[in-house]
């Protein structure tokens, strides 16, 4: 490593152990998108007021025992635009979400409540339609919505329909959580196609493309996956917000380590890339909704791939990448050119409200 370069890693290391501080008056689109602003927003606000062991654990899910029994818990806030997309809505996107949460803590959901926002004057026609498509979405992922809410507000005081969901599941395999140099990195499948499709759906850009959600349950999926792997699978996360990369960035800090990818290894769908490289954005930082990043241990990587590639939903499934101990915390992509980049956390979302 050139001087050069280690200064710029202990610049990025000083300015990563300083307490996170909002530095903000107002409340930006930025806080909402899952990167350095939502990270910001979350640890100086939220953790601040309510800090807790399970809560400090920032997983997806929050996991404890009850009576005996190893219970998982998450929340979620949809406020999609459009509400309708190709390949889902709100409705399985609300579904979907939720059970993902838990699915990625290693737990079988089980209920799930459902709480509307809506505005005055939407149409009862789509209200039906986004609760068959939950309704459906729910016999997919084999849950149940058991409770719920209702708030009408004023016409102009929201965007139509806005949905928030909880849900509690029974965790059948815990993952490890420490992840370690050599481990192997995997994506389930084709990354950013719903930041993509959302995008384009909104029909403000003058492009077309192929390319629909991933939209998703991912619990069948990542229960063969455990059952392929006992006592490797490390760590796994959906990579919704902030895509990709910054569920690597956040698994890599979380854990003091380096994730090392490589770019030519990440499945891509043409469309996405095309979509993606006329608008300047990266891949890695486009949302996914039915997509998971797994860790697991170097010599579980041939069985976990392929009880992915066993299952519909990750017959794409790819290695991209493994775990080093240097530098700490960061993630490097080695590009398709033959150089290394840092692939650091975004301020904001160059997609805002995708789910």
């Amino acid at each position: 490593m050139t001087v050069r370069e280690e200064q710029v890693l202990e610049r990025i290391e000083r300015a990563r152990s300083r307490k996170a501080r909002l530095r903000e008056d107002t409340i930006t689109l930025a806080h909402g998108s899952g990167g350095k602003a939502t990270r910001t927003l979350v640890e100086a606000v939220f953790r601040e007021a309510f800090s807790n062991p399970l809560l400090d654990r920032m997983d997806d899910s929050a996991r404890f025992r009850v009576n005996g029994a190893d219970l998982a818990f998450t929340t979620d806030c949809h406020v999609v635009s459009p509400l309708f997309f190709p390949g889902g809505d709100i409705g399985d996107l609300a579904v979907n979400g939720t059970v993902n949460d838990l699915a990625v803590c290693g737990a079988r959901p089980l209920h799930l409540s459902a709480g509307f926002i809506l505005e005055e004057g939407f149409p009862v026609a789509d209200l039906r339609r986004i609760t068959e498509s939950m309704r459906r979405a729910a016999d997919a992922a084999g849950v149940d919505i058991v409770t719920g809410d209702t708030k009408v507000v004023e016409r102009g005081k929201a965007d139509g329909c806005f949905v928030t969901t909880a849900g509690v599941g029974v965790v059948r395999s815990r993952p490890a959580g420490e992840i370690r140099p050599g481990d192997a990195v995997l994506v389930t499948g084709p990354i950013g196609e719903h930041g993509v499709t959302i995008m384009l759906a909104r029909g403000e850009l003058d492009l077309e493309a192929d390319v629909v959600s991933d939209t998703a349950p991912l619990t069948c999926l990542l229960a063969d996956l455990a059952d392929a792997c006992p006592g490797g699978l490390r760590r796994m996360r959906d990579a919704t917000r902030g895509g990709v990369a910054t569920v690597l960035n956040e698994m890599a800090s979380d854990a003091g380590a380096a994730v090392v990818v490589e770019e030519d290894a990440i499945p891509v769908r043409p469309a996405v890339r095309g979509a993606c490289e006329l608008l300047g954005i990266d891949p890695m930082y486009v949302a996914c909704e039915g997509r998971a990043v797994v860790v697991v241990a170097p010599e579980c990587a041939p069985a976990a791939l392929a009880a992915l590639r066993a299952h519909p939903l990750g017959e794409e499934a790819a290695a991209i990448g493994r775990v080093t101990d240097d530098p700490s915390g960061l993630v490097l992509l080695k590009t398709a050119f033959g150089g290394t980049r840092i692939v650091d956390l975004l301020v904001g979302d160059p997609l805002p409200r995708i789910c």
